[in-house]
């Protein structure tokens, strides 16, 4: 090197001689491009790689590459790229290039041209959503590189069960530097996650508005922490079986600031009832929706939903065993829940007679109650609720076996009573027996559901028809206890005009009630299912066909019709069915092919689902003629 530097032009330096001492010298310039390691006049490039020899030794050409680059000197070149359809084509050459790539924050990227001065501005509207195996640390790095050039990510949602290569912290923080626009994140079944990734999405992504947490047993309160510290536009937290988040995180969550509006916390056994309290006596607390479900919480947490949920609209509790008679004695009389509409109490053994009347009297504006699997509950504590809930209008009972018809229609001695929709589901204390105490006609009342209680029988369906004259949607399935002697007096009485009516199941109903009830709400019938009643038969299709006039769906699978109903059908001029359902109709066959190709003019939804005696050629032939038609075969 000394001779290079001194060298005044005379002596050793000549052609075809080295300038360098030893072979190890000329492999310092190596790197700087395709030299010749002698001087000679300049020349075109060879086109032949063969090898050079140095004092007999010989050397070969090594193959100049970016590839034998340190990762820093890639990042910087990287983070130099002219825009964002640059940074994803180089993404595209190898996985080494994506993960690098994948790292680089945003406020990294050096802005050095115009264009790429909106380079934070991402709206942020694109969704994305990875499950099963398709969850991995390399398809979120993909999607963190991806979606810069195209508007930036705003939804993502991963269901994890990728054992061997599922997501990991790396891929949480690839979407965090990355996707800055992200406003709702979903991680689900994620064994692999822990606090650091979750931490550096709270550190990142700013604008975050929905996380949901599912099944994540990594993360703790110090990623609630970190959430509550720096997503201050998060509305909506969902936590579910995660076993290692507690009363402190969500204590910080309870003053992360008052643009959360909706928790919902299930099956976490360390969050308590400090946890509850802290979050609801919060003074930036202004919660509109809460879910308490499988919780190791008591009497103390709920009587505090009942003092501070003063914001609280919607209210859900759920499997709430250590909670009793006393819990909702205070929650209702804690008078915070005045601007509760709807309530949900599901498997609370606590909720007693006592219980559900002070709930009642403590929430003036409830809408809609539904209670499922309370057990305790009997007819004195609905009359009590009923009495208290001036406001009531929707009322849904499930598996409340202690409730009968005399605790149902005690509903209806309150004149003033505003109740517009009633479902019973599986409610087995009911016996059909009839009602002797005066009561007030309910004008209120617009829907009737009852499903699978056997002791609802005829004489309970007329009084509902002699007390309800506005029904107007009836949904009776499964019960075998109906006949036409008490379902014809239900449709004599029902003034306003039935719009919509499901009747299946109810095996003991036939033509006789169908053709009464198409005569006599022809005109204002919408929808009618009649799936399963096997006494049901091409006489009530031609009824239906001569007097329906706005009938767009219609159900008869497994009823006794034959290709002469459907025939029917086909003929009626003013009938437009949207929607047609014959499954497991044994009696039709490939002589009904011309009527529903007939129909298939309005047709958009056709069932012929277990039609056996409709052959393959013509299932064939009615998917390739009825295009806009959507047929389940």
């Amino acid at each position: 090197m000394q001779k290079l530097v001194s060298y005044t032009g005379e002596g050793d330096f000549s052609l075809g001689k080295s300038m360098f001492q030893s072979p190890i010298e000329s492999g310092i310039f190596a790197s700087l491009g395709h030299h010749a390691e002698v001087y000679s006049l300049p020349c075109k490039r060879s086109r032949i790689s063969a090898p050079f020899v140095f004092n007999g030794v010989v050397y070969k050409k090594q193959k100049t590459t970016i590839e034998v680059l340190p990762d820093e000197c890639l990042f910087e070149i990287f983070r130099r790229l002219d825009g964002n359809q640059e940074r994803s084509s180089c993404a595209s050459v190898s996985k080494r290039w994506l993960m690098l790539l994948s790292t680089i924050r945003k406020d990294e990227v050096r802005q050095i041209s115009a264009h790429m001065s909106n380079v934070n501005n991402i709206d942020g509207h694109l969704s994305r959503s990875l499950e099963g195996k398709k969850a991995t640390d390399v398809r979120l790095a993909a999607i963190a590189v991806g979606t810069a050039s195209r508007g930036g990510l705003g939804k993502l949602s991963i269901r994890g069960s990728n054992v061997a290569r599922g997501v990991t912290n790396f891929g949480l923080k690839a979407i965090a530097r990355g996707c800055p626009s992200l406003t709702s994140l979903s991680l689900w079944n994620l064994s692999s996650v822990s606090d650091e990734g979750l931490v550096e999405i709270a550190n990142e992504c700013h604008q975050l508005e929905k996380l949901d947490l599912c099944k994540i047993s990594g993360i703790s309160n110090k990623s609630l922490i970190a959430i509550a510290n720096n997503c201050l536009n998060l509305t909506e937290l969902s936590i579910e079986s995660c076993s290692n988040i507690g009363d402190e995180g969500l204590q910080a969550i309870g003053q992360s600031g008052p643009n959360l509006k909706s928790i919902s916390l299930k099956n976490c056994p360390s969050l308590g009832d400090q946890g509850i309290a802290s979050l609801l006596s919060s003074s930036s607390c202004s919660l509109t929706k809460l879910k308490l479900h499988t919780l190791n919480v008591s009497d103390m947490a709920i009587a505090v939903v009942g003092h501070y949920g003063i914001a609280i609209t919607d209210l859900a509790l759920t499997g709430l065993c250590k909670v009793t008679e006393k819990g909702f004695w205070v929650m209702g009389h804690g008078q915070g829940l005045q601007k509760l509409r709807l309530l949900t109490i599901t498997s609370c053994n606590g909720l007693t007679d006592i219980g559900i009347e002070a709930v009642g009297k403590g929430c003036p504006n409830l809408k809609q109650f539904s209670l499922h699997k309370c057990a305790v509950l009997s007819d004195n504590g609905l009359y009590l609720f009923a009495k208290s809930a001036v406001s009531l209008e929707s009322l849904i009972l499930e598996e409340c076996h202690r409730i009968t018809q005399c605790g149902i229609f005690s509903m209806f001695i309150n004149r003033d009573t505003k109740l517009k929709s009633l479902a019973l589901k599986s409610c087995l204390g009911f016996k059909d027996l009839s009602f002797k105490t005066p009561l007030s006609r309910c004008n209120t009342l617009k829907t009737l559901s009852v499903q699978n209680c056997p002791g609802f029988g005829n004489s309970s369906l007329m009084l509902f028809g002699q007390l309800c004259p506005e029904l107007q949607l009836i949904e009776l399935t499964g019960l075998h206890g109906i006949t036409d002697n008490g379902f014809t007096p239900l449709i004599e009485c029902c003034d306003a005009g039935l719009v919509k009516v499901n009747i299946s199941g109810c095996i003991n109903l036939t033509d006789n009630m169908v053709c009464e009830m198409s005569k006599v709400h022809g005109g204002t019938l919408e929808v009618l299912n009649l799936s399963g009643c096997r006494s049901v038969t091409d006489a009530s299709m031609v009824a239906i066909a001569s007097n329906c006039l706005l009938l767009n769906e219609l159900d008869v699978s497994e009823c006794g019709i034959t290709d002469s109903g459907i025939s029917a059908l086909a003929r009626a001029v003013q009938l437009n069915l949207n929607i047609l359902a014959i499954s497991g109709c044994r009696l039709i066959s490939d002589k009904s092919l011309p009527f529903l190709l007939k129909m298939g003019g309005s047709l958009v939804g056709l069932n012929i689902q277990h039609c056996h005696g409709i052959s393959n050629s013509s299932v064939g032939l009615l998917v390739d003629r009825l295009w806009n038609c959507d047929i389940l075969s």
